[in-house]
């Protein structure tokens, strides 16, 4: 375990870390609560761009967590805060739901089919041929490419869901040009969510259940990183990995008295 700091503001995946299958994690209720009531600054983070950060509250509320709209971070805000960054006021054409297209609307993007200087993929339950056809051409005919998160797949009661990072991938092979991916492991998507809280890395902590993005783009991003066993990696895939977190726990609910 790195000797850090005292952690004055804490990052969260939301998946797997706080709800697992739209249940509560136990001790995650718990954990939210002494966050709010501290003086430490939070934000949860997730690579899902489907909702807003309202729609985000209102369904963690359901699984009885009450983290309200600005303490959410989506994969959505962060490219088009990334977006206003590169060529604020400019164009492009979305494949995705109201959370992607809210957070490029509120930076004041045009959203077109018409020669827009990006074509953004996000996440959606209803891609469409005639979209992705538009988007291979309209990339063939010169706008950047850019996708809100690599995940391959989603998480469903039913199975494996296509993600994110599948369709991107069809879409690189059929126009030959790779998409620049904002959210994690991509540690800007890090970086973006401390600068909204105004925090330091050597006083943040970033608790996620996944080595392959959590984990990394936290140690990449000069965090003190938490891995929680109540996601998807366990303990004995931890040394497969080059890297490790500054600290294993069984859940959140061991973590509540470091706050």
């Amino acid at each position: 375990m790195t000797e850090r700091k005292r952690i004055d503001s804490w990052l969260s995946d939301m998946d797997g870390v706080l709800v697992h299958e739209g249940r509560p994690v136990p001790g995650a209720e718990e954990f939210i609560k002494r966050l709010s009531d501290s003086d430490k600054k939070f934000r949860v983070l997730t690579n899902n761009s489907i909702y807003t950060p309202r729609d985000l509250s209102v369904r963690l509320g359901q699984a009885g967590l009450e983290v309200p709209p600005e303490s959410i971070w989506t994969s959505a805000l962060a490219t088009a805060q990334f977006l206003d960054d590169q060529r604020p006021g400019g164009s492009a054409y979305v494949i995705g739901e109201a959370g992607l297209t809210t957070a490029l609307h509120e930076v004041g993007y045009i959203l077109t089919d018409l020669d827009p200087d990006y074509v953004v993929l996000g996440e959606t339950r209803t891609y469409s041929f005639t979209q992705i056809t538009r988007a291979i051409r309209l990339i063939e005919g010169g706008a950047r490419f850019i996708a809100t998160n690599p995940d391959p797949v989603g998480p469903s009661t039913e199975g494996s869901l296509p993600a994110c990072g599948a369709v991107a991938a069809m879409i690189t092979k059929a126009s030959g040009v790779e998409p620049y991916f904002v959210g994690k492991p991509n540690p800007r998507m890090m970086r973006s969510a401390l600068n909204a809280i105004e925090g330091h890395s050597e006083t943040t902590a970033m608790i996620g259940d996944r080595m392959d993005t959590d984990i990394v783009s936290g140690m990449e991003a000069g965090l003190y990183t938490i891995l929680v066993l109540s996601g998807v990696t366990q303990r004995d895939q931890i040394d497969r990995f080059p890297y490790r977190p500054s600290l294993v726990v069984e859940s959140v609910a061991d973590l509540i008295d470091l706050i």
